[in-house]
């Protein structure tokens, strides 16, 4: 999983760059290759799923992980923002691991934070991890929040996706070529609505022809965006391993 090159057949790509150009509900935005999504006509950079302080909630109930995913994670939101200089940052939810993630989170990471939203608007849209929002931190928290043709919100719904873009499912995509496969996180459109990949790096996936993702997309049009080192890869579904 943790492979980033992927070996896919060249008639099952319908596009190979290090972000992706999409539609979606009509309005034009980049699939970026470290996990954000970009609105150039609004200056509006997307990303979901942080997950912000997992191995410190971890902890709290005895189970060791390696204490450094909040860096990690930091570290490339840093470098999403720095690529595009977005003027609004929109982060879809499950932000912090758990209810007192945002509470004890060491005052380092607060500081990075504050600096990354320095001269931007930022909005926490709440996530089932942490429903009640955060503390002390740069921006206004909110369920969802409706801005520039898309509707935005942190689980998907089968009832009113045109224009959504959401995240939740930690979506992701399995590759292969000549017996040999590779999963990594997507981003999951049909044109209708987007569905993104988690951003941190303590996350998981949720593979894009699980029962989950019934009823979310029009199959005959989706496409996975999947995240390489570099570039995005964009496979029709019907071209995915599942």
């Amino acid at each position: 999983m943790m492979n980033q090159r992927l070996a896919v057949a060249a008639a099952d790509i319908t596009s190979l760059a290090p972000g992706a150009e999409i539609l979606v509900n009509g309005v034009a935005g980049v699939c970026d290759s470290l996990g954000g999504f970009y609105l150039p006509d609004d200056g509006v950079l997307v990303v979901s799923d942080l997950h912000l302080e997992k191995g410190a909630a971890f902890a709290r109930r005895g189970m060791m992980l390696p204490p450094y995913d909040t860096l990690a994670t930091l570290n490339i939101l840093s470098a999403v923002i720095a690529r595009y200089d977005p003027r609004i940052v929109i982060s879809l939810g499950d932000n912090f691991h758990d209810r007192r993630g945002s509470q004890l989170m060491p005052q380092a990471f607060r500081d990075t934070i504050n600096a990354l939203a320095r001269g931007r608007d930022w909005i926490w849209i709440n996530g089932n991890h942490d429903p009640e929002g955060t503390v002390d931190l740069p921006g206004q928290s909110a369920d969802e929040l409706v801005y520039g043709g898309l509707v935005f919100r942190h689980e998907p719904s089968l009832v009113a996706g045109k224009g959504e873009v959401a995240g939740h499912l930690h979506p992701s995509a399995t590759v292969g070529r000549r017996g040999k496969y590779v999963r990594r996180p997507c981003f999951a459109t049909d044109g209708t609505r987007l569905v993104m990949p988690a951003f941190g790096v303590l996350t998981g996936g949720l593979d894009l022809k699980h029962k989950a993702m019934h009823g979310l997309f029009d199959r005959a049009a989706l496409i996975a965006h999947l995240l390489g080192r570099d570039r995005i890869y964009s496979v029709r579904f019907d071209s995915l391993i599942g």
